[in-house]
């Protein structure tokens, strides 16, 4: 665009005034100069199991427009999802004390602007379930045409039409060891404001969706010097303890090992975006990796050269398509029968009576190009359902399901991962706990950096 419109004006106003806002309340004097540099922008991700299947989701800032302060926001961890989308309203000509109580304002994207076609034409979801996309109109005086996008709403799998708007979301920055209390990284994103009825099918207190794709709209797109576009996801095993997510490539340090960098237990893949076999959903910003086999006790299934492997944070369990799926699980079985059988558990197909939690299990390899491995150990391969019943946490899929695997939220648990996104590479440690430490062991203590 040539010029700015008067919306984007009258957002970098309100971005002016939080910043005076901001510095007003420092508790610490004027502006603080930096002893080091940050190298990431940290934030604490939950793990909710109050709904139908466990879900996880990112705590960041958001900016209340009546206080002119910081209050958080939890948001979904959609790693597919192609743009940012939550619980707000948009609201033209913002002033203090314009915005209703309670209520997070954001400034619209008119329908004129060049994004809103953007948005339409290639981020926004495709489904003949979705009404067309419409022009609206905003709710404050002499408000001008709205830009409704198609959004795909990830619990309930229904089409919601959220109003693009241009929004904020804050992180506290860090150095990998440390959250320091008087530094913040502020991103700027065009996001979507959705009524609150399309997160009423959301876990308690999570207001939205917060996209980790490849999208140029999703969150990681919205970074800027220092900061890579890289982040690091640690998922938490419990509800009672976060784990972790950093923006940043590094360095990533976890308790007890404060001097031990997480990337010195990083094996590295390529990341596939987009498979142009993989026609199902072509619209998909989601992560692939190759897998070539999976091996179970040095026998290894072969992975079909054309099958492709997906990862997921919105799929509870590795799904398998049912010809992997039976290898496995027949493997799986032959190296188990010591093990007293139990009536399988649905979603699952093969499961264990047992008295404890103690069962172990041989490690299921997940055999990738290169020689790397992602080993699969018995917390990330057994689900125990009650205190006498656990089960392999694999899902048959189906036998034309596509992508043929799907690596579910149960096997990132306790697992450190990193999306290089500028370098298309994949991270993985396998699981945190063989090395004596997890993802609830952040220090989010604050510290002040002097």
């Amino acid at each position: 665009m040539d010029a700015l419109s008067k919306t984007y004006k009258m957002y970098l106003i309100l971005q002016l005034l939080v910043i005076i806002s901001a510095f007003n309340s420092l508790e610490h004097g004027p502006i603080t100069v930096y002893a080091k540099p940050y190298t990431s922008a940290v934030a604490s991700v939950n793990k909710h199991t109050d709904g139908a299947k466990p879900l996880y989701s990112v705590q960041m800032l958001t900016t209340y427009i009546n206080t002119m302060e910081y209050l958080p926001g939890n948001f979904l961890i959609d790693i597919d999802a192609p743009i940012i989308w939550h619980d707000c309203i948009v609201q033209e000509n913002m002033y203090h004390g314009s915005c209703p109580p309670n209520t997070l304002c954001t400034s619209p994207v008119s329908c004129e602007e060049s994004e809103c076609s953007e948005v339409r034409t290639f981020y926004s979801y495709k489904n003949p379930s979705c009404a067309p996309e419409i022009d609206g109109y905003s709710s404050s005086r002499g408000g001008s045409c709205t830009c409704g996008v198609n959004v795909l709403n990830p619990v309930t799998g229904s089409c919601d039409q959220p109003l693009l708007n241009y929004d904020e979301f804050t992180l506290q920055t860090s150095d990998g060891r440390n959250v320091f209390s008087n530094g913040n990284y502020g991103t700027f994103p065009k996001a979507a404001c959705a009524p609150s009825s399309s997160v009423a099918s959301f876990p308690s207190n999570v207001s939205g969706v917060m996209a980790f794709s490849s999208s140029l709209y999703a969150f990681p797109a919205s970074s800027y010097p220092p900061l890579k576009r890289t982040f690091a996801l640690c998922f938490p095993s419990k509800t009672s303890a976060p784990g972790v997510l950093f923006l940043g490539a590094g360095p990533y340090y976890l308790l007890p090992q404060s001097n031990v960098d997480v990337r010195s237990y990083l094996s590295y893949t390529p990341l596939l975006t987009r498979p142009d076999s993989f026609d199902t959903h072509p619209d998909s910003f989601g992560y692939f990796i190759r897998v070539d086999s999976i091996l179970i006790k040095k026998r290894s299934i072969n992975v079909p050269a054309n099958a492709t492997t997906k990862l997921s944070t919105m799929d509870p369990y590795t799904t398998l398509r049912t010809d992997i799926y039976n290898s496995v699980v027949r493997r799986f079985s032959m190296v188990t029968k010591r093990l007293r059988p139990a009536k399988a558990v649905a979603p699952f197909g093969l499961c264990f009576s047992t008295s404890t939690n103690g069962l172990r299990v041989p490690d299921i390899d997940f055999n990738l190009p290169d020689g790397k491995k992602w080993t699969v150990s018995t917390a990330n391969s057994i689900k125990q359902i009650t205190s006498e019943v656990a089960c392999l946490a694999f899902v048959d899929g189906g036998a034309t399901s596509e992508p043929a695997i799907v690596i579910g939220t149960f096997q990132f648990e306790d697992n450190f991962l990193v999306f290089d996104l500028v370098n298309s590479t994949f991270g993985f440690s396998s699981s945190l706990l063989r090395k004596k430490t997890s993802c609830s062991n952040f220090n989010f203590t604050l510290t002040y950096n002097a």
